[in-house]
């Protein structure tokens, strides 16, 4: 059996009341979801960091496990070509052993120097990677406050958030699809969430801008699907009561 228009418009408004009551319990966990998701966002974005800060040190100090090894290979090439100096024939022997000597000396001298270059890296790294600790633990706790702070709201209403949406899925069943598609653009479009309203004080109450007495007199009849020509919101009398069993 076809509905009514009136019959429509109170389908209408019981599913915006049921909708209004489930925003209410969500402002009541305000800012909360965000929060925490943005915790679990930081919490892991230090993780990497620290991670990452490991993986550097830990290839700093490799590079200074082959620098040191360099010096020894070199100070053993140093003394062997030491020794052959003692044993040299001509000049030309001994320039090039000294020469040899001389390249190793300056390796050993490059290396001393990266060594110092990196375990004052490492050190850095090492207040860098501190710091990131502290934010790490300090954001732990956090999140784990605010975790607990949402699970004891959401434990508080979730049985009746879980009711009204059960509630409003049946409402939707009512409606026809192309005034729920209207109704559920309105919703989005909404800051409040407010798609069906009711005149209030000769003024729509989404937008408070005045009805004009004729459009109100339609409005009453309940013959037509009137919207607000201010802001688009589906409009209804004071005197509809929704039926919220």
């Amino acid at each position: 059996m076809e509905q009514t228009v009136e019959q429509k418009l109170k389908a209408l408004y019981e599913l915006q009341t049921i909708h209004t009551k489930i925003d209410n319990i969500r402002v009541v966990r305000g800012e909360l979801p965000i929060e925490v998701t943005d915790l679990e966002d930081e919490v892991a974005g230090l993780e990497t960091r620290i991670g990452k800060f490991k993986d550097e040190m830990d290839e700093l100090e490799d590079t200074i496990t082959a620098r040191k090894n360099n010096i020894k290979e070199s100070n053993a090439l140093i003394k062997k070509y030491k020794g052959q100096l003692d044993n040299v024939k001509n000049n030309r022997e001994f320039d090039a052993l000294s020469k040899e000597v001389e390249i190793q000396e300056l390796d050993i001298k490059v290396s001393e120097k990266k060594i110092k270059e990196y375990e004052f890296e490492i050190k850095s790294k090492e207040q860098a990677l501190e710091k990131a600790k502290a934010d790490y633990e300090g954001r732990i706790k956090d999140l784990e406050v605010k975790k607990s702070e949402l699970e004891s709201i959401t434990s508080e209403t979730r049985k009746e958030e879980d009711e009204l949406l059960a509630k409003a899925e049946k409402q939707e069943k009512k409606i026809d699809e192309r005034l729920l598609t209207a109704y559920k653009r309105l919703r989005n479009n909404s800051k409040n969430g407010l798609a069906v309203v009711t005149i209030d004080r000769d003024s729509c109450s989404g937008c408070f801008n005045k009805i004009p007495p004729q459009r109100q007199m339609d409005i009453r009849q309940r013959k037509k699907v009137i919207v607000c020509e201010h802001c688009g919101r589906i409009l209804v009398d004071e005197g509809f009561i929704p039926e919220t069993a």
